[in-house]
């Protein structure tokens, strides 16, 4: 394959360096929190957010206050954005069915799809008030049928106040309680409860680099939608998109954070060596282009290479989280690639919409992970949990005898016992013929 390298980016080696520290910060305050309760979260927020109200928990007059500033407008483009997110999640619950087979006479087995009891939501703030986290989080839970869900989302920097248009979110999304609590206390308050916040069941939701490795060092405690790390796009594009929409769909992720990976690769030798100049004239006025600009330099990336089968290649081995299509035949990507988060089909979709408005969950997976697991989706809120029924004597002395056997080859004595026991109480002695 001949692939040319015409930009790299930060090696993995490098990027990693400060994790270490990152996991012992984190560590130290879930300890916290685990140990001290309530009393932590109050100090931890007062530490890192300036905020430390009696309660976070808003009630349903306060909620009804910050909705009402709110304006009209905006609150029926968060309605236009739920449905569409509330549509989608109820077709895919569609796809989920209990099942029930007689798997041989007698012998009944079966699935049942059943909803976590609880989840915890966190929606993020800081540099950006992730406003659609909410309807990825709350919302698809709420459809999956979840009883109770919790949601967590910091105060806004700016003015140290809820974040209205994140809280009206969350109210629309439907949302059974919501606390103004951010970073790593709020993931460690639903996972093990405080005097204010019972324990859920689940935790999900994007975050900083802290939340993130908290939801990693809390799996097991809770269960968790995946892992995800700094958002990445890859723009995979031939001869038939124009290098302003190549970089403008770079861009449009890299102005995420400082870390985050954007990679164009690309069959265009015009593209690759024209990308350089179109960012640069891009940055410059671009209103966060001090965050897109770094991001770039740090961790943009420039891959030539020959054919459209080594596009599907290299765009496997890389196993990005969003990945835009800007070429002639998307199709041909859709039938044949295997590692993405969420594909964007064509000139006409690009990233932006799948992470704020048109209907597809925008938490995905990150660093690889693509190549184990998709994204965050109404069926990651439900078990799914089998049942077996044995009808009939014959049929229970038929599975024991097997069993029995073969739990002997693995010298379970005890389990053989189960299984011997069924065979003699349920196997009924053969009739006596009379002589003739």
């Amino acid at each position: 394959m001949a692939r040319r390298i015409i930009k790299a980016g930060m090696n993995a080696e490098a990027a990693d360096a400060g994790h270490q520290k990152v996991k012992e910060i984190v560590n130290g305050i879930l300890d916290d929190v685990r140990r001290n309760g309530g009393a932590a979260v109050h100090r931890l927020s007062e530490q890192f957010d300036r905020w430390n109200p009696k309660s976070f928990r808003l009630s349903a007059e306060q909620i009804e206050e910050i909705v009402a500033t709110v304006s009209p407008r905006t609150m029926d483009d968060l309605r236009w954005a739920q449905a569409q997110v509330r549509r989608f999640a109820q077709i895919q619950k569609s796809t989920l069915r209990d099942v029930e087979i007689e798997t041989i006479p007698g012998v009944v087995l079966g699935h049942k799809n059943i909803p976590v009891n609880s989840v915890g939501c966190y929606i993020p703030g800081g540099r950006y008030p992730m406003v659609a986290s909410a309807h990825m989080s709350v919302l698809t839970a709420k459809v999956a049928g979840v009883k109770r869900v919790v949601a967590c989302t910091p105060p806004n920097p700016h003015t140290g106040l809820p974040p209205a248009e994140t809280v009206a979110a969350m109210y629309l999304a439907g949302a059974d309680e919501v606390y103004i609590l951010g970073g790593v206390q709020a993931m460690a308050a639903m996972a093990y409860g405080t005097d204010e916040i019972a324990p859920v069941d689940m935790i999900v939701g994007p975050g900083n680099q802290y939340v993130a490795e908290a939801k990693r060092q809390l799996f097991g405690v809770v269960g968790i939608d995946l892992l995800a790390g700094p958002t990445e796009v890859l723009v995979v594009a031939d001869d038939t998109v124009d290098v302003e929409m190549v970089a403008t769909d770079l861009l449009g992720q890299a102005e995420h954070g400082p870390n985050s990976p954007a990679i164009l690769l690309t069959t265009s030798e015009a593209l690759a060596h024209g990308l350089q100049t179109e960012i640069e004239r891009q940055l410059r006025t671009l209103p966060t282009a001090d965050v897109a600009g770094k991001a770039w330099a740090d961790y943009g990336e420039i891959i030539l290479v020959d054919t459209r089968e080594e596009l599907v290649l290299v765009a496997d081995e890389i196993a990005s989280e969003h990945v835009q299509l800007n070429v002639a035949d998307p199709d041909y990507f859709l039938r044949h690639m295997t590692n993405y988060g969420a594909l964007f089909l064509g000139n006409r979709t690009n990233v932006a919409y799948g992470d704020k408005a048109i209907g597809t969950n925008h938490t995905l997976p990150t660093k690889k992970s693509a190549r184990f697991t998709g994204g965050l989706w109404v069926g990651k809120f439900i078990k799914t949990c089998t049942y077996q029924r044995v009808l009939t004597d014959e049929a229970s002395v038929e599975v024991g005898e097997y069993c029995s056997r073969l739990c002997e080859i693995e010298g379970f004595m005890a389990h053989k016992a189960q299984a011997d026991l069924r065979v003699k109480r349920y196997r009924h002695a053969p009739e006596t013929v009379p002589a003739k």
